[in-house]
């Protein structure tokens, strides 16, 4: 077996509050340099503390890198795994300084994104020379692993997920829900062709032809066009043409994390009681066994072991972005912002 040219691995997510009083210094995080009123902060903290002011991203993490670590210590390749956040402790920067401590010198780092958008492709990689900047001389140097929406093992996670739902509501519509995005921005990256492959890959495997794709957690000014139809709209359209059962899943998260369990169950539920339409809503991928089995053969990949694959359309995406891939937000064009 070739020795390996990356020596660790480092999973980096968005983070979470853990309690009441972490939720407006995280929030803070999150929100730092973007032109949001103080009140709408307020209000999405609320969701938080809806819930106990504790979002479940943080654990649900710690358990995806214990799986990760299992399989790697007893399928190989044997490096060492940690965790760092965009947002809250553990912050990415106060990880690779551990992992330097360590003796760790190249990172692979996974994201907990499947799909190329400014803030589940490109910011992350601003993460990582952010906090390399942060932790200064002698910082580890770090590679993020590719785009895998397509991965056969991410859609078999997925497919297990909505079919699990299935199993309840047998006759119901198929409804996928992803994050919504600027329409300026969704036109200078590949996340809503993305989106639609995985649903209809999906799809494909459940034998279920028919389904279809809206979004969530839209914001800003009603004047900018953003990603639709809204989950909610097609909710109530598919309520008009005498549905009454239908399934939900967020095929654009990995975790059920604050917009899951609030815009999803909470929010779109109510207005599905309203309706009187039945709904289901699929679980995330999470830590399902094939979750850690791909990160696994994404880690290989890199180090030479095993050839990339995809199934669909397209290809496996490059380990390497475009320059111009995944632009930010226009900063003279305020907007507000839902955080997770």
């Amino acid at each position: 077996m070739p020795e390996p040219n990356f020596d660790s691995l480092v999973v980096i997510s968005f983070g979470g509050p853990e309690n009441p009083t972490e939720v407006i210094p995280f929030l803070e995080n999150v929100l730092r340099g973007k032109n949001v009123p103080h009140q709408r902060m307020l209000e999405v903290a609320e969701h938080y503390y809806h819930f106990g002011g504790k979002s479940p991203i943080n654990d649900q993490n710690r358990e995806l890198v214990a799986a990760v670590r299992e399989i790697l210590e007893r399928e190989g390749p044997a490096i060492p795994v940690y965790w760092g956040n965009r947002n809250w402790h553990p912050f990415l920067a106060d990880t690779l300084r551990q992992m330097r401590a360590d003796g760790c010198r190249r990172a692979l780092a996974f994201a907990t994104s499947a799909f190329s958008s400014y803030s589940g492709c490109r910011q992350y990689l601003e993460d990582i020379v952010r906090a390399r900047t942060e932790v200064g001389d002698g910082a580890i140097e770090v590679e993020k692993l590719r785009i895998f929406y397509n991965h056969p093992r991410f859609i078999a996670a997925l497919t297990d997920r909505v079919r699990d739902a299935f199993s309840q509501l047998p006759n119901a519509q198929l409804v996928f829900t992803a994050h919504s995005i600027p329409s300026y921005m969704a036109q200078t990256n590949d996340y809503e062709k993305q989106l639609k492959e995985a649903c209809r890959l999906v799809g494909e495997q459940l034998e279920q032809p028919e389904w279809t794709l809206a979004y969530q957690s839209r914001s800003g000014p009603p004047n900018q066009p953003w990603l639709g139809p809204d989950i909610v709209d097609t909710l109530r359209e598919i309520r008009s043409h005498g549905v009454r059962d239908v399934v939900v899943a967020p095929i654009g998260f990995i975790s059920d994390h604050m917009e899951v369990l609030y815009d999803l169950d909470t929010e779109a539920r109510a207005v599905c009681v309203e309706l009187g339409l039945n709904m289901v809503r699929a679980g995330t991928v999470g830590v399902h066994p094939e979750m850690a089995a791909m990160i696994r053969e994404l880690v290989m990949e890199r180090l030479g072991m095993c050839e990339p694959r995809a199934i669909g359309k397209f290809g496996p995406h490059p380990d390497a972005c475009r320059e111009d891939c995944c632009p930010g937000p226009v900063r003279h064009a305020p907007r507000l912002e839902r955080v997770r």
